[in-house]
């Protein structure tokens, strides 16, 4: 055998070993298709105190189980999304609590939900939204999976009171396609150290839909307090997986 014959054999031996070590590469699997990138982008800021703080995990945990939810997801081409949670409150505080998961059926959605109750609190810190979104999407670049739809789920308290403009994070987000829906818990009092940051003049959702949310059926969601959120986070994923196209902001008692 030749010196041009070895060199081309040995050529084509790396380039097959090549191959097939990128097809298990993550890069590769990177081509799975979803119906539904969703980021569940939640504020635990100082503001949300421990049992708020439960309220909101109880929340997430209970909806993605729901069997509406469930039956919006197979509702889908694919009839699987992606969900990533992820936690954020000041400037730098941003957290992946549970990376990229695919639910399809009622065991993915309940192994993520386990996953919701048993993880840590982030932080506790100011209330930076523009670096959550910022944060929420990173997450969109790195996602192992593709879909049509991208979405950002931001739920909140308050205003944005720490970091850049949270209109320059958002518009900087639609610009890339991406859609971000917002969940405002309302307070009923007050912070008696700044009255503004959860009850600000017009009030929270009227600042969310002026200030957070945007792109193709973009809406704002209500919960008059905590204790309502577990409803209205329902309520808001199967606005999202299924796509519905909502003009106005639901109040939930």
């Amino acid at each position: 055998m030749g010196t041009a014959t070895r060199l081309f054999a040995l050529f084509t031996t790396l380039a097959v070993t090549t191959i097939a070590v990128l097809a298990g590469s993550p890069a590769a699997r990177a081509a799975e298709e979803v119906d539904l990138l969703l980021v569940l982008s939640s504020d635990v800021s100082r503001s949300i105190d421990a049992p708020k703080f439960k309220l909101q995990r109880d929340g997430y945990a209970a909806a993605i189980i729901n069997p509406r939810v469930l039956q919006a997801i197979r509702s889908g081409a694919l009839g699987k999304i992606a969900v990533s949670l992820v936690e954020w409150s000041g400037v730098g505080a941003q957290k992946i609590v549970i990376d990229w998961t695919v639910i399809r059926d009622e065991a993915t959605a309940k192994d993520f939900s386990a996953q919701v109750i048993e993880a840590p609190r982030a932080f506790a810190d100011r209330t930076s939204i523009s670096g959550g979104i910022d944060f929420a999407m990173a997450q969109l670049a790195r996602a192992p999976f593709q879909a049509n739809r991208r979405t950002i789920d931001v739920s909140g308290d308050g205003t944005n009171n720490s970091g850049r403009e949270v209109t320059d994070a958002r518009d900087e987000a639609l610009a890339k396609g991406v859609t971000i829906n917002g969940l405002v818990i309302l307070s009923e009092r007050p912070m008696s150290w700044n009255a503004d940051h959860t009850n600000p003049p017009g009030g929270l959702d009227a600042y969310y839909r002026s200030n957070v949310i945007g792109g193709p059926g973009s809406f704002v969601m209500v919960a008059e307090n905590f204790n309502s959120f577990g409803q209205a986070i329902l309520n808001k994923l199967i606005a999202e997986i299924a796509s519905i196209q909502q003009t106005k902001h639901a109040r939930l008692q």
